[in-house]
């Protein structure tokens, strides 16, 4: 008589049991893909309240451009690490978009408040990843990808500074309550 075989549980992406598996360089993947994305977002918001003004229009689309390198190099990563991204992506494609539309409403000052804000958060956060990847030698090419963006991030932090980022309508309440949700979004991603 033969064992009957025993059914072999397969857990799905977003189970309990593949989260509780998932390492943090998959964590990193999927938050920075995320962060990557609502960045274009923030910038294509901005552009369509702002493109009219060409100083301004030559400035967001510097970073933006670099934010989409930057997505484009997490996407692959995505991808050849098969990676679960965040299942809230469509969020963060409305989020981001209404971010940047909504703090350009308020001026060039505004939209820069923002830059610096999020910037100031993105800057930390992989100031961190950096820490925690000098532990795993396997990831030297991840750890220069995100070195090089953190300097970019950085530069675009001071770009809203030089360009009267201080000067928007309640700037520290402005940049708190920016600094705060994205912290918030890194948090909610690295999960979900």
């Amino acid at each position: 008589m033969s064992k009957p075989r025993r059914k072999l549980k397969r857990s799905l992406p977003g189970d309990k049991a593949t989260l509780e598996r998932t390492d943090d360089v998959a964590s990193m993947i999927r938050v920075d893909h995320a962060g990557e994305y609502g960045a274009k977002r923030i910038y294509e918001g901005q552009l369509a309240v702002l493109g009219h003004d060409p100083k301004m229009r030559k400035l967001l689309e510097h970073m933006a451009e670099q934010e989409r390198a930057h997505l484009e190099y997490f996407e692959k990563e995505i991808v050849a690490r098969g990676v679960r991204p965040t299942a809230l992506h469509p969020l963060w494609h409305v989020a981001g978009y209404a971010l940047g539309a909504v703090t350009a409403r308020l001026g060039p000052e505004a939209a820069m408040a923002c830059t610096v804000a999020v910037e100031d958060v993105i800057s930390g956060h992989y100031r961190e990843q950096l820490e925690s990847l000098a532990k795993k030698p396997g990831e030297k090419k991840l750890r220069a990808a995100i070195k090089k963006f953190k300097a970019e991030e950085e530069q675009h932090h001071d770009i809203g500074l030089k360009n009267e980022a201080e000067q928007a309508p309640a700037y520290r309440l402005l940049t708190a309550l920016i600094r705060g949700g994205s912290r918030l979004a890194i948090e909610i991603a690295k999960r979900v």
